[in-house]
């Protein structure tokens, strides 16, 4: 008989071999591209009441002018930036809130809903979520539509997982 030493990986072999023991859902890995965490995030963020826009005034300008070249589509992840890692992620957003809405529930609501969808849709956890509010839309303004832009963090955080 061989005695297996180091590895706990089972040897390759035929399917009644080593790998049986593992589910056949489990044989192989997936990887997230940075976008789709992106795109999830920017739709939850969007289902909260009180926010006007993801991204910042002058950005959202420029992605206005570009949307309108044929071909150009506006981004569900503009705003947000993520760092994703094999088992974890972080999210940094930035938006502009409606005038009226009380900023600390937005920003408590915002991270909730984010934090929710990208666990369940992706089975990543989400660290942290960072956000940034970068002004407030006046009901007088002039509607821009909304623009990727970079998102500074609050500060280092820590290697994710």
């Amino acid at each position: 008989m061989h005695k297996h030493t180091g590895s706990s990986t089972p040897p390759p072999g035929p399917p009644g071999a080593g790998g049986a023991a593992r589910p056949v859902g489990e044989r192989g890995r997936t990887v997230l591209a940075v976008g789709v965490v992106e795109k999830i995030a920017g739709m939850a963020a969007r289902e909260v009441t009180g926010i006007h826009a993801l991204g910042s005034g002058l950005a959202r300008t420029f992605g206005a002018m570009r949307d309108r070249v044929p071909g150009g589509k506006p981004s569900v992840g503009r705003g947000i930036k993520a760092e994703v890692g094999e088992k974890q992620t972080a999210i940094d957003i930035a938006l502009v809130v409606e005038y009226g809405v009380v900023i600390p529930e937005l920003a408590r609501q915002v991270r909730e809903n984010i934090i929710n969808a990208v666990e369940r849709m992706t089975g990543l956890e989400v660290v942290e979520v960072n956000i940034a509010v970068n002004d407030v839309h006046l009901p007088d303004e002039p509607e821009f539509e909304e623009e990727e832009e970079p998102v500074a963090a609050a500060g280092q955080r820590p290697k994710l997982k």
